[in-house]
Parts: structure tokens; sequence; C-alpha cells
């Protein structure tokens, strides 16, 4: 059996009972003895990587830099006993990182160690909104947010972030709390850049784009790490200005619940909430994409479970709320990573750093830090998609662009709750304002489409068709009625019949029964009838039971072409009946 065979075959095994709660049952019963090379290299290689992009999203949390690399050592393993992506790799991501950062700022009250405890309980609670919504059968929530949204979010997240480690790279200050506030003051600070700093950190810049052009997948970032370590140890320009990073405390974290409790931190509740959505929707994302490259399918609510699983393990392991991001997902995939035992193995390897090689870090200059977080977030900024967008659909772009503005004006935090409420507006206004077509016959045939997108369509004299392309509920019922007058009225005089064509509408609730009675009504009042085809059968029965025969006879069987001759009959009836 082949190897995509067999990965194919893993993918589609039972999901029922106890496999569906622990996955790990599903492929290692199929696990193949070659496969074990794979996960191992692919395991070191994300070690590899994970070790330097750690540090450095750890800082940009605000934490000591090991608290990053705790959350790789613990999550992985977590993810792993419960996850059904065969390549995700769980970690802490830029944009998490940021928000936790940016939000804790406030929080913490310059006390380091409530700044950790406060990491720790937002990952606690992540994860129990996790599991509520695993409960819950939530998983539908990754709907909630829209990809246009998550491009202008992500966009507006990379400027932010950016704008973060840019005085790293110039050797200043910085400061501020807004993106505005902090580019003014950067401005202000130009005239004092350390030139030895900045031309180190872009040196290490174009070493880390050429290597994800020339060697993508591989851990290029571990290559400028370990080289910057040795320039700063071995030339005077450890002298010139360099921020290091410092020794780090060897050893594996002590397994702790967080100190504080929710009460304790005001405004925390949000702060988790924020990262639940963005890390789930991410995850999943990615999940999906690997998935469809190996041939196999996700299972999108067990995500929830085991990504409360991974944020457990890393409030108890001293980090901070992790997801499954794309960049070490392809990573780990690229190595070769057959299962998730490669979290396993870069476990393993992660932790045989932090017990005997964590001296060899402190000569590491915090610029480079700077200098991969700097290039792992150019990826969020998807010109090409923005464009694309634009030529498609110019509302959905705007809508991008709020979520943008809003990260920009109002902070990661409040703009990841403004792109979800933005999302629920957007699904709402379209639920609400639901397109409503008059039908044309298709020359030649006995079928009917949407008259306005297909002109050469044929409009029937004193015939209108109509079809309302959603569900026919209270929310949506007065702007489908208004749109029913206006071809009503465009009709004119001479219309006899209305049909309406409910196969678009799969649900009608009792107001838009009610608000089809109005529409009858209306037409009686002029001389028309109006008659109803093709409804689902929940729709015949409550519209039978609120409108009785009003409407004539509610069947399955009635076409729009036996409508009109049902007219036309009824029409001729009444002057053949004298001569009978």
């Amino acid at each position: 059996m082949s190897e995509v065979t067999s990965e194919s075959g893993t993918a589609n095994a039972s999901r029922t009972g106890w496999r569906a709660l622990f996955p790990p049952a599903q492929w290692l019963f199929h696990y193949q003895a070659s496969w074990l090379r794979h996960d191992a290299v692919a395991g070191i290689t994300l070690a590899a990587y994970a070790i330097p992009v750690a540090l450095a999203y750890a800082t940009l949390a605000g934490l000591p830099p090991q608290y990053g690399i705790y959350c790789y050592l613990v999550a992985g393993p977590a993810y792993a006993l419960f996850g059904s992506s065969r390549q995700l790799a769980i970690g802490p991501t830029s944009a998490i990182s940021m928000l936790v950062g940016a939000t804790l700022l406030g929080m913490a009250e310059g006390d380091p160690q409530r700044w950790a405890a406060i990491a720790g309980l937002t990952a606690l609670l992540f994860a129990t909104m996790s599991v509520i919504a695993w409960l819950l059968r939530l998983s539908s929530l990754v709907n909630f947010i829209s990809e246009t949204i998550l491009l202008g979010f992500k966009a507006g997240a990379a400027l932010t972030i950016g704008l973060t480690q840019l005085p790293k790279l110039f050797g200043v200050q910085g400061g501020g709390e807004a993106f505005f506030e902090r580019l003014w003051i950067l401005a202000g600070q130009l005239g004092q850049t350390n030139l030895a700093v900045l031309g180190f950190g872009l040196a290490a810049i174009a070493l880390l784009v050429a290597g994800e052009k020339l060697l993508p997948g591989r851990p290029v970032a571990l290559v400028v790490v370990a080289a910057s370590i040795v320039a700063l140890s071995t030339t005077p320009l450890a002298t010139m200005g360099f921020k290091l990073v410092g020794v780090l405390p060897s050893g594996l974290p002590e397994l702790t619940l967080p100190s504080l409790q929710p009460r304790d931190v005001d405004g925390i509740v949000p702060l988790a909430l924020a990262c639940f959505l963005l890390a789930y929707i991410e995850g999943v994302s990615a999940a999906r994409a690997l998935a469809q490259r190996h041939g196999y399918e996700i299972d999108a609510r067990q995500e929830l479970l085991a990504l409360g699983a991974a944020n457990v393990a890393a409030a108890f392991g001293q980090g901070y709320p992790v997801a499954g991001g794309l960049s070490q997902s392809t990573v780990n995939d690229k190595a070769g990573a057959k299962t998730p035992l490669a979290l396993v193995f870069a476990s393993i390897a992660i932790g045989l750093c932090l017990l005997f090689l964590t001296g060899m870090l402190a000569n590491l200059p915090n610029v480079v830090l700077a200098a991969i977080v700097l290039v792992a977030v150019k990826g969020l900024i998807n010109i090409p998609e923005l464009i694309r967008v634009w030529n498609l659909s110019r509302m959905e772009f705007w809508v991008a662009m709020v979520a943008f503005a809003g990260v920009l004006l109002l902070g990661i935090l409040k703009g990841v709750l403004l792109a979800a409420i933005v999302s629920m507006l957007l699904l709402v206004r379209r639920a609400a304002h639901p397109h409503v077509a008059q039908l044309g016959r298709v020359p030649g045939t006995d079928r009917y489409s949407d008259l306005e997108r297909n002109p050469d369509n044929e409009a029937l004299p004193g015939v209108l068709v109509l079809r309302a392309e959603s569900s026919l509920l209270y929310f949506n019922m007065t702007h489908v009625r208004d749109r029913a007058r206006s071809f009503i009225a465009a009709a004119g005089e001479n219309l006899r019949l209305v049909i309406w064509d409910l196969s678009s509408s799969p649900y009608v609730d009792i107001a838009g029964a009610r608000m089809l009675g109005e529409v009858q009504r209306e037409l009686a009042g002029r001389g028309a009838k109006l008659r109803l085809i093709d409804a689902r059968s929940s729709v015949r029965d409550l519209v039978r039971a609120e409108l009785g025969t009003a409407v004539g006879e509610v069947t399955r069987r009635l076409s729009i072409e036996a409508a009109i001759r049902e007219e036309e009959l009824a029409q001729t009836t009444p002057a053949l009946t004298p001569a009978a």
C-alpha cells in the first residue's frame, strides 16, 4: 500500500465513539514503520524552526523569551493526543503574541510576575471556552468571520506588529501604545539610529528572506541565530550598543496552575475570547489547507477539543495562548511529517535544548529576534488577494478595510472584536436583504431564470414570476415584500397572475407566510391571483395552515408552466360555459 493511499485510508477511519474523541486511535492502527523516520526528521526540523521564532514571539507578548519555548514544549504533545490534523503545528503565533502583549500592558501594572500569571490565565480561559464550544457543537464559529475580514485584520496586525519591532531594528528606545503614537515617536528618534544595529538587522532580514526563497521549509532562522551569536561572541560588535537576550533559565518549566482568578483581572474575558476566535479560525484554516493537500479531512469540532487541550497544557506549563499557525505547520509539512507524532519529537528536541543548550543563547542580539518577527509577519499582508477582492466585490473590499483600520486605530484586541462584529453585521445584512428575482422563460424551453441576468429571456404578458433567493423570515420579509410590490407595480394594469417560486426558500416562518398572504390580498384587490409553486414539505404545511386555499392548492407537483396553463384554462372556461 502506498503512503498516499495509507494516509487517505487513515483519514477515512471511523470517527465514532472513543475513536472520534481520541484521533491517535485512528492513525496509530495504520502507522507504517517507514513513517517514523519522516516524523522524527520533521520534529527536529520543527524544533529548530520553533526555538528562535518562539523567543521572538515571547518578547512580542511582553514575556521572558523562554516562555515562547515552553509553549511549543507542552502544547504540541497535548494537541497530538486530540487533534485531527496530521501536519498542523501548535505554538505561539505573531498575531496572538501581539494581542496578548498589547492588552496585558494595561493589566499587569508593570509587574512581570503578574504579567506572566495573566498570560497563563488567559490560556486557561481560552481552553475553557474551547471545551465549552466543543460540548455545544459550535464548530460553525469558524464561518462567522469571513476570509475577507481576516485579510484586512491580518494586514493591520502585520503593520502593528512590525511597528513594535522597528525600534529594535534601528537601535532606538521607541515607545507609545497606539499605532500612530508609536509611529510618531519612532519618527522622532530616527536621528538616534545605531547604524551597527541597523546594518546587522538588515543583514539578518536579507538572509532570512533569501532562505525562505532558496531553502523553503529549512530552519534558516536557526542558522541566522547561531551566526549572530558567534558574531557577537567573537567580534567587537558586542561593545557597539547591541541589546542581548541574556542567560535563559535552564531546565524544564514547572507545571503550575496560574495564580490568579478571572475576577482578579478586569478585561481578561474579552482577551481570551479574542484569542480563541482568532486561534480557532487561523488553526482550522491552516489544518484544512494541509488536509486538502494530503487527501484527508479534518474534524472541525474535534479541533476545538484539541485546541483546548493545547492551551490547558500552555497554562500549566508557564506559557500563553497557542494556536495552529500556517508558517510553522508548513515547515512541519515540508519536512515530511506524516502524523502528529512529529510534534512529540519536536517537544523532545526542545526539552533537550532547554536542559543543555540555553547558555548558548546569552549573546543572541534582540535585533535578530526583531528581524525574525518582521520577516514572519510580512506574509500576513496579501496585496494580490486584496486587489483580487477589489476587482470581485467592492463591498467586501471595504469590509476588509474596516477590519484593517480597526486594528490600526483601536488596537489588536478591539480590532479582532470589531472584525467579529462586522462579520455578524454582514451576515445579518445579507440575510435581511436577499435578492428577489423576476424570472423569464428561457427561449425555446419551459425553464425560467433571472430576467435581469438573462435579458434574452421572455417576459410573459400578464404573468409575473418571482423568486426570493433565501428563506422567508421575520427579519427579511419587509425587504422581500417591498421588492415584490415594486415588480407588481412595474407590471402594470394587465397583470392577472403572479407565480411565486419557493424553490430557493427552504424555510418560511409565520411572518413570511403572512407576508405572502398580504401580497395575495393586495393582488386580489386589483383582480390578480397569487400561486405558490415548488415549495418544500414543511413550507407547504405552514402555508396551508396559515393561508388556507387563498393561494390555491399548494403542491409540489405544480410547475410554472402548469400554473400558467391553469390560469389560461380558467380564463377560457367561462366563455365556453354558455355554449355548453
